[in-house]
């Protein structure tokens, strides 16, 4: 029981707390957008069903938080219920009603009467403040965690390759190409993917010892499911992580944490 108990907190609670920021923060998109625009609005709500909290603020919206926490809503003045689906047989009499109460104009306060253009500018807000917010979030994490980088160790060296020829070997972990020191496998992928034809030097840890040894990328033609044909550079390398000492972490700065959120 109590590992039942246990699994529940483990994953349940922490899939309602994401859920609950994502919907949260989606409606909040579409909250600020829409009163940049002037469109009266009536509830903004945490979780839905019976309130356990909530106030009217000095706009007459009601922040309310909901007893069943899988979301959200933004309820628009003038939408028939909290899922914002607009009564559609009783949008004329809406406006003429408001236009005898509140007068000529009044109805330019709604979101279904407002221009299109602000209406999908409205709907699109969504989106957009989680795009957002995951671009934050990973930027946090790059500053905090750091980028993984996946040490240029060689996994297989094809039989017959220029690789195999060259006299690598498995296991190698390779330090430079042509001088430059690399780190990550995809360097080492880029750079022989852009040298066809052309030597390149390389300096690899073997066991204690550094060996030099030099390998010539060929040109090969590879099917590609975008592309089609293509001709790409190869060595007969295969590089991939043997153990958790081939992998580490490089906190970025607040700059290119950004660009890479």
């Amino acid at each position: 029981m109590a590992d039942f108990l246990g699994s529940i907190l483990l994953h349940v609670v922490p899939f309602v707390l994401v859920l609950s920021l994502i919907v949260t923060i989606h409606e909040l998109g579409h909250f600020l957008v829409a009163r940049a625009f002037g469109v009266k609005v009536d509830q903004f709500s945490i979780g839905f069903g019976k309130r356990l909290w909530g106030r009217t603020d000095r706009h007459g919206i009601e922040w309310r938080v909901g007893w069943l926490p899988l979301g959200g809503y933004v309820k628009f003045s003038g939408d028939l219920d909290a899922s914002s689906v607009p009564d559609q047989a009783g949008l004329a009499e809406l406006k003429s009603r408001l236009i005898a109460e509140q007068g000529p104009g009044a109805e330019r306060d709604y979101f279904h009467f407002k221009p299109i253009w602000q209406r999908a500018l409205v709907v699109a807000a969504g989106p957009a403040a989680n795009f957002l917010l995951a671009a934050v979030l990973f930027t946090i994490v790059f500053m905090w965690v750091g980028e993984q980088i996946a040490a240029p160790r060689v996994a297989q060296v094809t039989p017959g390759s220029p690789a195999a020829i060259a006299g690598f070997q498995p296991r190698d972990l390779i330090l430079s190409i042509d001088g430059r020191p690399v780190t990550d496998a995809s360097e080492v992928t880029r750079k022989i993917v852009l040298s066809a034809d052309d030597p390149l030097d390389f300096v690899v840890r073997r066991g204690e010892d550094e060996v030099a040894l030099t390998a010539t990328p060929q040109r090969v033609i590879e099917q590609d499911a975008i592309s089609g044909r293509v001709r790409i550079a190869r060595i007969g390398l295969g590089l991939s992580p043997l153990g958790p000492e081939d992998f580490s972490y490089r906190r970025l700065n607040p700059v290119e944490a950004m660009g890479q959120g």
